[in-house]
């Protein structure tokens, strides 16, 4: 059975995520007699960076090219409502290797190490008799082999700084992003004739790489985890894309504002000085058009994998997910970056294709990206060794039920906390005291800020304490503030 979507899985902060009380865990559905590890279904995850969820042409987007994620939408199924839940690509990512909370896991910013005990979810399907393979971006502690994957290909980590020479981005701004990453072997053995940094066709060289892990697994059931830079800065023109995009045709962003009106705590982080402020028009249309070309670029990979899964005469038996580890401003609410509570950021696109997933069918239902673990097992019939967050989708999927999680939420180092429901969402801005209150069923692009609106107070004043809640719940630090 399920849990009642009112009740949100947490645990204290003191507590590991693994020594939860009983009362506390989701049930899980464990077979009477286990499936044979041959007989479960391929596993292949592809994760891209920094890409926002209105990316993609089948969604609604009429300019960007996108005909493979269109083709991957078709055939299975979309999560219209699916979020990360700190918006930063370290803790983001590292909620979906352990299926736990940022705060329960140990990783809520950049450097972090994960608590000990965890089973990543490498780990969890390589004991159940999957090959498992890392392909791309690493940004965790460690390495992926410490984490539960037998095999890397196409690493791609930071360990190439004496190698780094300056370099600018596609409108000749100084490069400060993946500055001296580098190709390299689990082993830390440097491959710096493949560059150092993000170079053009860099999504090429991932491709290359996940086709060979596929190629090259010598048994079935095989967990394929494909790693993009794409769309991440410094956005540079792929090859034979010069031409892709024409600026001036870029659809605007509707909530764009020169300048945001007040210091969200990150202001004058890295993502948002990659543009002037305050924000102009050009330059926003300008970034967008590379932006949109790398993501057709992008896109042209993830369908050069996806045909080599049908060359393998796998892709039946093989469970397909695409998702992102955020979205990203590019304009948005006069921001650049992606340290924000708002739904260009906190969505990603979320695909499903594969057995037992339905056919052209798009849910509503709130999803996490952690929810990815326990999903994952539990449609390769794969027990959970341990309790985690996450909540499996399945039951979406099969139309048990609609909902998962009533109300999700959002945190991002000590100056956003977020919780948003089926309408309503609050965000807070600690350190400053601020609150902005949307009604997303009237206000999908979150302009209008109700906060302060008499006849909402009742509403603020339930999600403040729902949220609260939540804090004490997960032992954040901020609870009481």
């Amino acid at each position: 059975m399920n849990p009642s979507p009112d009740t949100e899985q947490s645990m204290t902060h003191s507590s590991c995520c693994f020594l939860v009380a009983a009362a506390c865990l989701l049930p899980l559905v464990v077979a009477s007699t286990p499936t044979p590890a041959a007989d479960r279904p391929n596993i292949l995850l592809i994760v891209s960076d920094d890409q926002r969820p209105d990316t993609i042409a089948s969604f609604g987007n009429n300019v960007i090219r996108t005909p493979n994620l269109d083709a991957l939408a078709a055939r299975g199924s979309v999560f219209s409502r699916a979020i990360c839940a700190n918006p930063i690509c370290t803790p983001s990512r590292g909620e979906i290797l352990t299926g736990c909370n940022g705060f329960n896991n140990g990783v809520s910013d950049f450097r972090g190490k994960f608590r000990e005990g965890l089973s990543p979810i490498a780990q969890t399907l390589g004991d159940a008799g999957y090959q498992t393979c890392y392909v791309g971006k690493w940004h965790n502690a460690g390495r992926p082999s410490h984490h539960g994957y037998q095999k890397s290909k196409g690493l791609f980590s930071g360990g190439g700084g004496k190698l780094w020479k300056d370099q600018v981005d596609a409108h000749g701004r100084p490069v400060t992003g993946y500055r001296g990453w580098i190709f390299q072997s689990d082993s830390k053995e440097l491959q710096p004739e493949l560059g150092v940094g993000l170079t053009p066709d860099i999504s090429e060289r991932f491709a290359d790489a996940a086709i060979d892990a596929i190629a090259t697994s010598q048994k079935s059931p095989f967990f394929v985890h494909v790693n993009f830079t794409a769309p991440h800065d410094p956005l540079l023109i792929p090859t034979g894309y010069d031409d892709a995009y024409d600026p001036d045709k870029m659809p605007f962003p509707p909530n764009f504002i020169a300048q945001h009106p007040f210091d969200t705590g990150n202001i004058g982080g890295r993502d948002e000085v990659l543009l002037p402020t305050p924000r102009t028009e050009q330059d926003v249309r300008d970034d967008l058009a590379v932006y949109y070309a790398v993501i057709t670029h992008l896109d042209e990979q993830v369908g050069r994998i996806l045909k080599s899964l049908d060359s393998s005469g796998k892709r039946d038996n093989t469970v397909v997910i695409f998702t992102s580890d955020h979205g990203l401003a590019m304009g948005s609410h006069g921001l650049r970056g992606k340290q924000n509570m708002y739904e260009h950021t906190m969505n990603v696109p979320m695909l499903m294709s594969g057995p037992s997933i339905p056919t052209g069918e798009t849910f509503d239902a709130q999803m996490y990206l952690r929810d990815l673990y326990p999903t994952i097992c539990e449609l390769a019939d794969v027990s959970l060794p341990n309790p985690i967050d996450g909540r499996s989708v399945v039951p979406v999927l099969r139309h048990d039920t609609t909902r998962i999680h009533e109300y999700v939420f959002g945190y991002f180092r000590d100056v956003q906390r977020m919780i948003r429901g089926d309408r309503w969402k609050l965000i807070h801005y600690p350190q400053i005291d601020h609150w902005q209150l949307f009604d997303l069923a009237n206000d999908p692009n979150e302009q209008n800020n109700l906060a302060d609106v008499q006849r909402h107070a009742d509403i603020k004043r339930e999600l403040q304490g729902r949220l609260r809640r939540w804090q004490l719940q997960v032992g954040d630090p901020l609870a009481n503030q």
